[in-house]
This record gives structure tokens, sequence and C-alpha cells, in this order.
């Protein structure tokens, strides 16, 4: 508390001067404090990337409970320099924890006293050195920035017998290591710890979602929300998001979200006059009493973060049954020609219906495969070959829109599924839709009818929140000539994982 208060003490040699321990300590001790005083203050803790192998967590191609942590760099939120020059192995012993449990890598700082020597003829002794050092340690206890720096996590389970690497990092599994909670430290950055981030990440995309809806029925304020969600997002990713400025940023989102419900109520009454959108103005006004109380902490950032996720479901209910604006009557063809586009909403419906009137055109089911029922497998000759791996999945997802839906389905990596389609009309177009995990987006597909390249599909994006999605695929009518079809889906971009829970057939009415 002195120093404090007097401030930092260099020590002043001179003349006659005559020196101790103590004094030399000091002397040592002055330029540790402001170099850890300086690393607190101008650097974000957390792993500085570009220094070695950054302190990457990797599995051991051994295939056992063993990770291995490469060299690198990172400070801790004390400003202590934590550096590893060699690779580093730890072993985690299935004895000590009680499963299923997640543990976690962490790099914490050590001081040893080393050299030790002793002076006969003097009676002097002690040690030259102090190494300041640190250690590669597996905690079951969430990491705390201020005495230690995590480097991965592993959620194990039950039975566990080896330690993989996350075949999709931004979703890892069980028993794979996951790093997306690691903080990254070095010249500027976030000191937001990484489950607060992953909220945030969270809570923006929600919120833009809600806008998106709102801009597809004409609000045209909704656009300035999508913008400052996608403001946020890109500062979210720079790493530059924290308790610092944080509460600035949803203000600018906030006054938006506050000009879209006016603009609700000026012209779109039939949306403005439902409880759910009443409901809506109220949570406004809640977040921006919660912004005029300036109370810059971690407590007044989830509070807000609860506020705003509640804000957007309900902004999301008040559109629900309310029809897009798509395009106007007088703009529609009369004789409107098939077009994949006219799917975009059928994407998100958690059932598609057996009859749906899509831009003027009316489309019939007629055929559907059930994914791991025999009887429809076989009775489309669904088969999967020549793929590098191919696996079985029960998932329990979401829609955009909340509805939670159970099924069976494959995956293939590479290679390609094929299936005949049943109650065919020739001449007509077929759109085929397919039921996938969107957490697996980002790739193409090359669609083949008898034989014959008809399209390239391309399933673009990812959402690891609300991960199901209907994906259509439009096979036009000069390739549909028969009753029946052998249709072939072949993997274009390579070791991405093509999953199918659910194939629905449409053809014009």
């Amino acid at each position: 508390m002195s120093e404090q208060v007097q401030g930092f003490k260099r020590i002043n040699f001179f003349k006659g001067f005559l020196t101790t321990e103590k004094d030399w300590n000091d002397a040592e001790r002055y330029h540790i404090d402001k170099r850890r005083l300086h690393n607190r203050m101008l650097h974000s803790p957390g792993i500085v990337y570009g220094a070695a192998g950054d302190l990457r967590v990797t599995a051991r191609a051994r295939g056992d409970l063993s990770v291995e942590v490469q060299p690198g760099y990172a400070i801790d939120g004390m400003g202590n320099d934590l550096m590893i020059q060699d690779a580093t192995i730890r072993n985690i012993s299935l004895d000590e924890l009680k499963l299923p449990q997640t543990i976690y890598i962490v790099l914490r700082y050590y001081e040893e006293l080393t050299d030790f020597i002793a002076y006969k003829e003097l009676e002097y002794k002690g040690h030259r050195r102090v190494l300041e050092s640190c250690k590669v340690e597996l905690s079951q206890t969430e990491p705390d920035i201020s005495r230690e720096v995590e480097l991965a996590r592993i959620h194990l389970e039950k039975g566990v017998n080896r330690i993989r690497d996350a075949r999709d990092p931004a979703n890892p599994q069980a028993n794979e290591i996951d790093m997306r909670y690691v903080q990254r430290g070095g010249l500027a950055g976030s000191m937001l710890p990484g489950f607060l981030r992953i909220r945030l990440e969270n809570l923006l995309l929600q919120v833009r979602r809600g806008a998106l809806e709102y801009t597809r029925r004409g609000v045209i304020a909704a656009h300035d929300v999508v913008q400052a969600c996608n403001t946020a997002l890109m500062l979210l990713y720079a790493n530059l998001i924290d308790l610092r400025n944080v509460f600035d940023i949803f203000k600018l989102i906030i006054e938006t979200e506050g000009e879209m419900s006016l603009d609700v109520d000026v012209h779109h009454p039939t949306i403005a006059q439902k409880k759910e959108f009443s409901e809506y103005r109220r949570q406004v006004e809640i977040l921006r009493g919660l912004l005029a109380e300036n109370k810059n902490n971690t407590e007044a950032f989830q509070n807000l973060i609860s506020y705003q996720a509640k804000c957007a479901e309900i902004a999301m209910a008040a559109v629900a049954g309310e029809k897009p604006v798509l395009v106007a009557p007088e703009e529609k063809k009369e004789q409107k020609q098939a077009d994949i586009k006219d799917w975009e909403g059928v994407k998100v419906m958690p059932q598609p219906k057996p009859q749906m009137d899509l831009e003027g055109i009316t489309w019939v089911l007629v055929d559907e495969i059930e994914i791991l029922n025999k009887e429809s497998e076989d009775k489309h000759i669904f088969t999967i070959k020549e793929a590098k791996d191919s696996y079985r999945s029960r998932q329990k997802l979401k829609y955009p829109d909340g509805t939670t839906v159970e099924d069976t389905g494959r995956a293939h990596v590479d290679g390609y599924s094929e299936f005949k389609l049943l109650n065919i009309t020739p001449g007509r177009p077929v759109v085929i839709l397919r039921r996938m995990d969107y957490v697996y987006g980002d790739y193409e597909l090359e669609l083949s009818v008898n034989g014959k390249k008809v399209s390239i599909v391309s399933c673009n994006g990812t959402d690891r929140v609300h991960r199901w999605r209907n994906w259509p695929a439009m096979i036009p009518a000069e390739a549909v000539t028969d009753g029946t079809m052998l249709v072939r889906q072949g993997s274009v971009t390579a070791g991405r994982d093509i999953n199918m829970f659910h194939i629905w057939v449409y053809q014009p009415k």
C-alpha cells in the first residue's frame, strides 16, 4: 500500500553507498514490478499469437489420454510473462476424475531459486539466481485469468480411451480438444472471459436474425439493427470488445432497436398491435435504463446480455405468422418459372408441408426418404459409396424459430450418396429438400441424374446455435424424363461432412 501512495522507488547509487542484499533485491523488484504493471495495463492477458507454436494443444498420434502443448508465449492477468521453449506432454489420469467431467489445460507462472552456492571461509550461502518459469497443468476448476492462462478444455465422457483434435473447431464434441475459450493476449485485445465472449457472439447473432425477419417484412429501420450487429460482430472477431467498450457498443444497438420499434408503430400497424410487440417496446426501455445506470462491471454486462436475449426472443415472436414482403402483386409475372430462390423460406420450416405455394407455384410432395429407416432406404436403394468416412447420427437440434426436432441421419466425408426417386411426373422440375445439420456448412455438391450432371448445389453459411436447415436442390424439367430417376449427390468440397436426416421430393402441381 505504501508503494502505491509514494510511487515506485528506484535505487540511487552514490560514492560511498554501502549496499546490502536488500538493496540489490529492491533494485530487481523495481524492474519486475514495472514490467508487470506495463503488461497488465497495456496488454491483454492470454496467448500472444505469433510466438513459436502459439501454445497450441493437440492430440498425440499414438491415440491415448495425453495431449501435447507446443512452445509459445502468454501473459497472465498479473502481468507475468509465461514462456515454454519446448513441446510439453501431459497425461490425463482418469483415476483422479469423476466422469463425465470437463478438465482444463492451463499455464501457470512459477518462480524457483537456483544456482545454490556456499562460501566455507565466509560461512555465507544462498541461491544466486531466480528462475522465472511456468508449468502446464491440468485443472478441474474453471480457469482464473489472474493466475493462469487457459490453453484448452476437454469434456470427458464415461468410457473415454483417447483424446482427439476437434473435427469441427467451432463445435467440439465430447473427448475432443476445445480451444474456443482461449483468450488472445498481446499488443491489443479483449480481457473478456471466454464464456462471456461466446455468450456475446450468440446474442449478437440472435439479434441480427430477428432484425432480418423485420427487414423481410418491409421494416426499413430494421436494416440499421442488422448493420449495428454486423459491426459489433466484426469488432468481437477482431478481439476488441470487453468491459471497456461493450456498453457503448450496445448503446448504438439499443438505439437502433428503439428506432425500429417506432418504424413499426408508424408503418406496420398489424405487427404493432400485437401483445408481443408491446412487450418488445417495454424490453427496449428496460435496456435503455440499464445503460443509464453506467455500471461498467461484469454483473451489469451479464444483466444486459440476459435482457437483450429476452428482447430478441420477443421480437421474433411478434412477427411469427406474418408473411414476408417478397414481391408486390403487380410485379409478379403471369407465368412464373421455377426458381430455387423461392425456397429460402422453406429452409427454416421445422416440418415442410405436403403442399406449398411458393411465389405463384404450388409444389406437391411426391416422394420422401426416411434416413435410417430400413424399409424406406431399401425401397429407394439408398447407398453411400467411395467415402473416406461415414457414420450414423441422432441429433436433437433447433430450427431458427426455436422449434426442437430430433432426427436420425447419415453422413459421409467425400464420396457420394445415391438413391432412387419414385412417383415422378416427366417434364416437370423436381426439388429435393434435404434436412441437414447446418453447423457443417460451406461446401458444394454435384448433383447427377441417371449418370448425367445437372447442377452444383452450394450449401453456403453455417449456424452453430440453430442448426437444422432444409436445403433445396433443383433438377430442371429437361432432366426429368421418366417416372423414376437415380440421383447421385457427390462431394465437391474435399474433407467436409455431407449429412442428411430426411429427404422430401416435390414437383409443381
